[in-house]
């Protein structure tokens, strides 16, 4: 048996842990409980705690370090949590705190930066035909998330930030944001901002499936995701006239709607800074195990 690399996937709904053997990536153990964050941060410390301790009897050995996932960044001057949207997190120190409680060292990243690495050394960029430095990892649902994976590696940046391109500025329609900035990305083409301008435009209310299935014979459901496919391809084309990514992964819910490998795709390159569009934009390949798998890579 190879080396042991753990992960931890701290979600609002459910936390997981998993272990992989260094060499083939084979998972030794995996399993996930319930967050119960309606109990608050100790407790979901506690969750933590007690699935580590699960795991440790099951696979019967004792972790050097843990690679943990989580919603929202660390503040690098605090050491605190900022930008979680399980809002109990915020202003705490996770890590510290942890860290006292499991008593094994952590190395803590942005969950959409766990799904970019884990695609990235595991997943759909390791099977494509190219060599991939640099990786854009896209989370699209809910809300608006990105990691950036560089030579294997995650780019936190200074403020703990990088990838977060739901909270460009986009478009002054979209309306204020959580963040308390306006027209912000995740304000225009995340999930629940897609349902509302269905609903600007007819006053009813639809979960975005049946929208994306009413296309055919109903045009506000066309608007909304024309609408989708124009701003997606702004939106991704200021990332690459930053970063210019070999490969962009496209997750999360809205990543399931298949025109935007097409016809969201075709929206990027009149706003692009070059003539031709290189960068491969791929369907990720590993499913809801991007987000544990990623961060167990963390502290390979």
């Amino acid at each position: 048996m190879g080396n042991l690399h753990w992960g931890i996937d701290l979600g609002g709904t459910k936390i997981e842990c998993a272990v992989l053997e260094d060499d083939t990536d084979k998972v030794h153990f995996r399993e996930r409980i319930p967050t119960e964050q309606e109990g608050g941060y100790r407790h979901i410390l506690d969750q933590i705690n007690k699935l580590v301790q699960i795991a440790i009897k099951e696979t019967g050995s004792k972790p050097e370090k843990i690679g943990l996932g989580a919603p929202g960044t660390i503040d690098y001057d605090s050491g605190k949590i900022k930008n979680s949207n399980t809002v109990c997190l915020n202003d705490m120190q996770l890590k510290g705190d942890l860290e006292k409680l499991i008593k094994v060292p952590l190395i803590l990243s942005n969950d959409a930066n766990c799904f970019a690495l884990a695609e990235t050394t595991m997943g759909i960029v390791k099977d494509l035909d190219i060599k991939a430095n640099v990786v854009f990892g896209i989370i699209m649902g809910t809300g608006v998330g990105g990691g950036i994976v560089v030579h294997n590696k995650v780019i936190d940046g200074r403020h703990g930030i990088a990838g977060e391109w739901g909270h460009n500025y986009l478009d002054p329609s979209g309306g204020e944001c959580y963040c308390g900035k306006k027209g912000c990305v995740e304000t225009i083409i995340s999930g629940p901002a897609l349902e509302k301008y269905y609903n600007q435009l007819t006053g009813k209310n639809y979960p975005l499936p049946e929208i994306v299935k009413k296309q055919s014979s109903d045009v506000h459901a066309m608007a909304t995701i024309n609408r989708l496919h124009r701003m997606f391809g702004k939106a991704v084309a200021n990332v690459i006239n930053i970063l210019d990514p070999d490969v962009i992964i496209l997750g999360g819910g809205l990543g399931n709607i298949t025109s935007l490998i097409d016809d969201g795709v075709k929206e990027i390159l009149p706003h692009l800074f070059n003539p031709v569009l290189h960068t491969k934009i791929v369907k990720p390949k590993l499913g809801d195990s991007a987000g544990v798998f990623g961060a167990a890579m963390l502290a390979k």
